[in-house]
């Protein structure tokens, strides 16, 4: 016995004492529940003193077998609750048959009564008894961590919520203290998660959190919609708590579901339902092989990187020309995708020699050019920059993706190349003819996709709001009239892989964007999202539109028409024609200009792209314009 000690922990030593005096009180307090205290008969109280330790020992042996001294019973559930009454059952079976069956010859019979009282109380005072250790646990972790809990209000009383409910009221270092749920489903209402009452639907938040004084909220539909989100957070930022939300728990890698709550991101409140791109035919299209993408360590690059290798084609090869963040993003990919040939060739579009050594050296299948100047601003004071890179660094790769059989060529473009008003706009009109244009001269096929603003890129309306509201203010918008067509990265890359598949050359795909965001609102909610009010807290300034400027952008011109595709999210627009030889000798021309840095470059490319209503230079520093 003195051995079998030494092996247990004091946790199991105090179980098995709690387990012996339960079998007692359960064995003698059959006898006061089946007899009046005085009135016990002396043969029953002999016989209950003779099958004591057997019952002890019995008891003990059938909670072992069951695990009942390893169990954890600081987080035990209704499971746990469940194996500890299965238990009990078979004590009082193998007790029912020794006692009534077995030794029925030699020792006296116990009244039938017994096997029904004395599990009962056996099952009661063993469940007290470890219940009591969490209690224990509790007041003790509560006496040694005296700090404030922020009085919190759930949104939500499904499978996240409890879970989330649980791990805080097993957590005596949980900073919050659930006071209150919400749910818009009647048939939850007035029910109890952990005897937290679920109180009402989003009517009620305002009401609640004044009755409660809450302090914070938490949106525990990791399911829910972003109009839906977009919905609650907009009721719950009128009540000045602070606001989080709880991710989809399959998206939750480390960490407890507390640790990974977090604020609110802009991401969950665009206005339409989430992109979810069928991805069949992709990974036929890139598994085995080689992959080429220019300004692969971009805000777009990257993510097309990602995704791509996430198909695992032969070779990725990412031609850039930051050497920093190339390395990054190597690093990244080669720990997620070891098995993938990823290739870093740092250069520039703009190198037509440093582009013939690639071509012929790695003989790309897939091209993706990403490679752009995008900053509208930066390039209406630099107009023979955008100039090289997006116009003369377009035509270069496209010749030799012609010259190199490439299968698929495809451009990112954007929708700022409608009706430009702005030189980076117009020289990536000017791309979109370039590779329209070798769409009819080439065997490969040459496409075009068009998009809005991403959110979270490089120089984005987002992190630069953010930048502000840390400052303290205030945030700066161009007018309060200004919108913006906003995708999420992910979402816009995705949707780049499946428009390749329905490339047949020459056409100019336009992804759905959705509803325009007004720039100003999103300014207001973003502040709220910091747990700021606009105006009193952070004000919100207006500059004035700067040169180059849309108050809204356009996807499609007039003259392009639209046609559905397969994909409901993805459109293609008709190419406008255009005289090639005057195009070809205008371009020409352009980039000699450029080269000389002429001052008359907005003029010389407004002949090449007719639509393009170009402005005087005066200056700027940022813009609510992004990739």
């Amino acid at each position: 016995m003195t051995s079998l000690l030494k092996h247990l922990n004091n946790r199991i030593y105090w179980l098995f004492i709690a387990d012996i005096l339960s079998v007692c009180v359960a064995s003698f307090g059959w006898l006061l529940i089946r007899f009046d205290i005085f009135d016990i008969p002396a043969d029953q109280f002999r016989t209950t003193m003779i099958y004591l330790l057997p019952d002890i020992g019995i008891t003990i042996f059938v909670f072992w077998i069951f695990r009942l001294y390893h169990t954890v019973w600081r987080f035990a559930s209704l499971g746990e609750i469940l194996n500890l009454f299965y238990s009990v059952l078979l004590v009082d079976g193998i007790e029912l048959l020794y006692k009534q069956v077995v030794l029925t010859q030699v020792m006296p019979r116990v009244p039938w009564s017994f096997f029904i009282v004395a599990p009962m109380l056996l099952f009661f005072c063993s469940t007290f008894a470890r219940m009591s250790i969490r209690i224990a646990r509790r007041y003790l972790n509560d006496q040694h961590h005296p700090h404030h809990k922020r009085k919190t209000m759930v949104i939500g009383g499904g499978t996240a919520a409890y879970m989330l409910i649980n791990e805080m009221a097993l957590n005596p270092g949980a900073e919050n203290q659930i006071v209150c749920i919400v749910d818009d489903n009647p048939a939850k209402q007035g029910k109890y998660i952990r005897g937290i009452k679920i109180m009402g639907d989003r009517s009620q938040i305002h009401h609640l959190v004044k009755q409660f004084n809450v302090e914070e909220i938490i949106i525990a539909i990791p399911s829910a919609s972003s109009k839906t989100m977009t919905k609650l957070v907009e009721i719950c930022y009128e009540t000045d708590c602070r606001v989080r939300r709880l991710p989809y728990i399959a998206n939750i890698t480390q960490g407890s579901l507390s640790e990974n709550i977090r604020d609110v991101s802009y991401e969950d409140l665009l206005s339409r339902k989430p992109i979810d791109p069928e991805h069949a035919g992709i990974r036929d299209k890139l598994m085995g092989k080689v992959v080429l993408v220019t300004g692969g360590a971009g805000s777009i690059g990257s993510e097309l990187c990602r995704q791509i290798a996430a198909f695992k084609p032969k070779q990725l090869i990412i031609f850039e020309l930051n050497e920093n963040s190339s390395y990054r993003l190597l690093v990244e990919l080669k720990k997620k995708y070891p098995e993938v040939d990823v290739r870093i060739l740092i250069g520039s579009v703009r190198d037509m020699s440093r582009l013939e050594y690639v071509f012929s050296f790695y003989k790309p299948q897939l091209v993706y050019h990403a490679a752009a100047h995008k900053h509208v601003p930066l390039m209406e004071d630099a107009p023979g920059e955008a100039i090289k890179n997006n116009c003369k660094g377009t035509l270069n790769i496209c010749q030799m993706a012609d010259k190199y059989g490439v299968e698929d060529f495809l451009l990112i473009s954007t929708d700022k190349a409608v009706r430009p008003t702005n030189i980076m706009g117009a020289t990536k009109r000017i791309a979109e003819m370039v590779v329209q244009y070798y769409a009819h001269h080439s065997s490969t096929r040459f496409v075009a996709v068009r998009f809005g603003n991403v959110l979270g890129s490089d120089g984005s309306v987002v992190p630069m709001f953010i930048k502000q509201i840390e400052e303290g203010g205030p945030v700066t918008v161009t007018h309060p009239d200004i919108t913006r067509f906003f995708m999420t990265i992910p979402e816009a890359v995705s949707l780049i892989l499946e428009a390749a598949l329905l490339a047949k050359g020459g056409e100019i795909f336009i992804l759905d964007m959705g509803k325009q965001v007004r720039i100003y609102d999103m300014a207001e909610k973003l502040i709220r999202m910091k747990g700021y009010r606009p105006g009193a807290d952070i004000k919100i300034q207006i500059t004035g539109l700067r040169p180059g400027e849309k108050l809204y952008e356009e996807l499609l011109m007039d003259e392009e028409g639209i046609q559905k595709t397969e994909n409901d999210l993805i459109f293609v627009g008709q190419p406008i024609t255009f005289d090639e030889e005057h195009f070809l000798s205008k371009l020409s021309d352009l980039f000699a200009a450029a080269t000389r840095n002429q001052p008359d470059l907005k003029e010389q490319t407004s002949e090449l792209c007719e639509t393009y209503q170009f402005t005087e230079n005066r200056g700027g520093l940022w813009d609510e314009d992004d990739e």
